[in-house]
């Protein structure tokens, strides 16, 4: 299973992702910003999948934390979540995007 860094300002919709993912076998470390995020990737670079809002408060938003992460860990997979159309950003073919609300299934589907 993979080692995922979770990504979302939104309490619940951070505590429902964690549990979806945590009880599909990964472990998974939560953050509620991307500034918090970039700190934690900064301390442990053994991430195997960034899973980030784009829109969130802080200093950087969900782009510049993938760009940030992939300089840090270039082999990180990344998957986006938004409730935006808001792909201006999305750089790599091998990127996801989930549009929120989304199911669990989606999600699991994107981390195949």
């Amino acid at each position: 299973m993979a080692k995922i860094l979770l990504v979302e300002d939104e309490m619940l919709v951070r505590e429902l992702a964690f549990e979806d993912l945590t009880d599909a076998g990964h472990e998974v470390t939560a953050a509620g910003s991307g500034d918090e995020a970039l700190a934690i990737l900064r301390g442990d670079q053994g991430y195997d999948v960034l899973f980030t809002d784009i829109r969130m408060p802080g200093e950087i938003d969900g782009w510049q934390l993938a760009d940030e992460a992939r300089e840090l860990i270039p082999a990180l997979k990344i998957i986006f979540a938004t409730g935006l159309n808001d792909d201006a950003g999305w750089k790599k073919p091998e990127d996801r995007m989930l549009a929120k609300p989304y199911r669990k299934d989606d999600l699991l589907k994107a981390l195949a």
